[in-house]
Parts: C-alpha cells; sequence; structure tokens
C-alpha cells in the first residue's frame, strides 16, 4: 500500500469514525469514566446549604467568618489501546477482516477520548510487542495511531495476551482507561489480567467472525492456520470435525468471558457483520449507570 493509498483509507477512516465519536460516544464516554477524583480549585465565603465538613478553619480563624473549599474533578484521563495485530486478526468471511473492524473501533474510542481532552496511547502485540506509542493528546496523535493501524506489519503471527498486559503494568504507573482489541484465541492471561484490573480500568473488546464460531460443510478444504502458517487438509463433511471446532472455539470464549468477569474488567463481544455501535454504546451506558 503506497502512502497516497494509506493517507486516503486514513481519511475515510477518519471520516466515520470521528462523526460516531462526536455525534454518539462523546457524551458517553465523558459520564462513563470519571476523572481521577477531586482536586483543589479554590476557597470562597460560606454560604447557606454548603457542607459543612467542607469548612477551611484555617482561613476561617483568619478573616473571622467562615470559608469553604471548593473541589472540582480532576478530568484528565489517560485511555490506552492494546491491539492484537496477529495473524488471526487478517481472517473475515464477510464485509472486512477483523482488523478493519478493530481498527475503526479503536479509532472511535481514540477521538470519543480526544473530545474530552484526554491523552490516549497504542500499544501494538503479537506474542511480542510490535509497537509502543506513549499517551499524547490531540487529533494528529489519532491519526498517527490510526495509520499505524492501517499499515503496521507485525514482526510475527502469534499472540500472547498476558505479555502485552504485563508491559502495560509496567510502563503505566497511574491508572488508566484500557481497551484490548482481539479475538482473544489465547489463553494463559487470567492473572495477568487480574493485576492490571486492581490498578486500570479495564475492557476487552472481542471481534469475532462468523465462521470462528463454526466451520461450514464444504468437503474437503486446505485450511491454513493464521498464526503457525501450517496448511491442512480438513474433512469439513464429517460431524465430529465440525463439532471439535465449535468446542475449541467456545472454550475460548468461556476462557476471555470468566477472566474478565473475575478480574472486574468489563467485556463487549462483536461480531465483524453486527453493529459495533449498538454494543459500545450500550455498554457505556450500561457501565454510566452503576
Amino acid at each position: 500500500m503506497d502512502t497516497k493509498e494509506i493517507l486516503k483509507k486514513v481519511r475515510k477512516i477518519e471520516i466515520k469514525t470521528r462523526r460516531l465519536s462526536d455525534h454518539i460516544f462523546s457524551g458517553e464516554y465523558h459520564s462513563t469514566f470519571k476523572g481521577r477524583g477531586m482536586t483543589f480549585s479554590e476557597v470562597r465565603q460560606y454560604q447557606f446549604g454548603d457542607d459543612v465538613r467542607a469548612i477551611d478553619w484555617n482561613v476561617t480563624a483568619r478573616y473571622n467568618e467562615p470559608y469553604i473549599k471548593v473541589f472540582e474533578e480532576e478530568r484528565e484521563l489517560t485511555m490506552m489501546l492494546l491491539v492484537d495485530i496477529s495473524g488471526s486478526e487478517l481472517f473475515g468471511t464477510e464485509q472486512q477482516f477483523k482488523k478493519d473492524t478493530i481498527t475503526e473501533i479503536a479509532a472511535t474510542l481514540a477521538f470519543s477520548a480526544i473530545q474530552n481532552n484526554d491523552k490516549v496511547g497504542l500499544l501494538l502485540f503479537s506474542d511480542a510487542i510490535e509497537l509502543f506509542i506513549p499517551p499524547k493528546k490531540g487529533k494528529s496523535h489519532v491519526l498517527r495511531i490510526i495509520r499505524e493501524l492501517i499499515e503496521f506489519h507485525p514482526k510475527s503471527n502469534k499472540t500472547d495476551i498476558g505479555k502485552a498486559l504485563k508491559y502495560l503494568s509496567n510502563v503505566m504507573k497511574k491508572k488508566a482507561i484500557v481497551f484490548v482489541l482481539s479475538d482473544f484465541m489465547d489463553e494463559n492471561y487470567d492473572q495477568t489480567l487480574k493485576i492490571v484490573g486492581n490498578k486500570h480500568d479495564v475492557t476487552g473488546v472481542r471481534i469475532f467472525d462468523k465462521h470462528d464460531e463454526e466451520i461450514p460443510n464444504l468437503g474437503m478444504l486446505p485450511v491454513k492456520d493464521s498464526e503457525s502458517g501450517e496448511v491442512m487438509v480438513v474433512n469439513t463433511m464429517s460431524k465430529k470435525v465440525r463439532t471439535r471446532y465449535k468446542a475449541h472455539y467456545l472454550k475460548s470464549v468461556d476462557y476471555y468471558e470468566k477472566s474478565f468477569s473475575r478480574s472486574g474488567a468489563g467485556a463487549i463481544s462483536t461480531r465483524v457483520d453486527e453493529s459495533y455501535v449498538k454494543k459500545l454504546l450500550g455498554y457505556f451506558k450500561n457501565k454510566g449507570a452503576r
């Protein structure tokens, strides 16, 4: 993909996802993710109805009349996008690959964050840390994130979610809003997720294709494992083969849902041919109502 084509694709994603974040998500995002706490703003004279617990006794003694401390929410937050770019994301049997849906969701979340003057960072991972972009503010920074999501080529096709979470835990010392975007075809990340979930506000966004769920009956079919590169001929006419395939998929979904639930993290699942807008909006509303 040449530079002109990349820029054209970035612009197309910007137009679509920015419209969503401007008109749909920015308000929900603001009400869902609160600031880091209350920070001191000013001292003013006590007025009838003010909370007496807020009285500043030092200033009151100095002026011989009651004054109170005024606090406001410390609004600025940091969002980290952890994006799986392993080989399995380059799979799709509907309108687009899982990778394309992941890019759109990540862009929508990033624009929602900068609408609220928050910082956004990006971590691309396979079974290694492929790229880390430290959190920053601004539209140009978000456009760089979108460009990397579109054109970055991983060195590995495999997946290690635990390694990505561990890296995040090491580099992010302050609490952040963390979105992990993947098909979650991986295991052995539950313990690390629990540690990260104790410190950060974590949400998993599982993106999947209908043929991740079950393999159709198409006869003898050469199948390539997108992560190992191994090609094998699979008899999709066999009910036993199709049942085993579905059982493997359901096991990974069960692990994902239980791991995120036990760690206190949020979890969303959306198929590439479904509306991720409805899924995200519903999640934000439910989370904000708690």
